[in-house]
């Protein structure tokens, strides 16, 4: 087994879980209360309903991780599937720092430099992920 990718496995375990403190953050500094007041009620409880489940899924990610390190970097079916999850849902939000306009919204240093931190974590996450993958897929074969 790889003790290296264990770990790293295990790292961004710690590392998901982290993200949530950034994420509870989201609607108080994007001020959604005041912001979405103007939309429809139903668009409104879709914004906690997405956001909900976005957390949901980091907490699955993580926590799975955390708990299961080793029969991820083991590989196999199952640990591919996963990883390929967790591979695309943070590529994806990888691809998405390219696109969000949050530099009206870093008014501060330390906005500043979480959100760059933020984008070295979700290149941390999507790397590992791929580098299970590629395990994965070796041990299948």
């Amino acid at each position: 087994m790889n003790m290296e990718l264990e770990t790293a496995i295990w790292l961004i375990g710690i590392g998901q879980l982290g993200v949530l403190c950034a994420s509870a953050l989201v609607p108080l500094r994007l001020d959604w209360k005041h912001s979405l007041n103007m939309l429809p009620e139903l668009h409104r409880q879709l914004y906690w309903v997405y956001g909900g489940y976005t957390v949901m899924s980091i907490i699955a990610l993580g926590a799975t991780c955390l708990g299961c390190s080793r029969e991820i970097a083991v590989g196999g079916r199952l640990a591919l599937a996963f990883t390929l999850y967790g591979a695309t849902f943070w590529g994806v939000r990888l691809g998405l720092q390219a696109v969000l306009n949050a530099r009206p919204h870093l008014t501060r240093w330390w906005l500043w430099l979480g959100y760059h931190v933020l984008t070295l974590l979700f290149v941390a996450f999507t790397s590992v992920y791929l580098a299970a993958i590629w395990n994965a897929i070796r041990v299948l074969h």
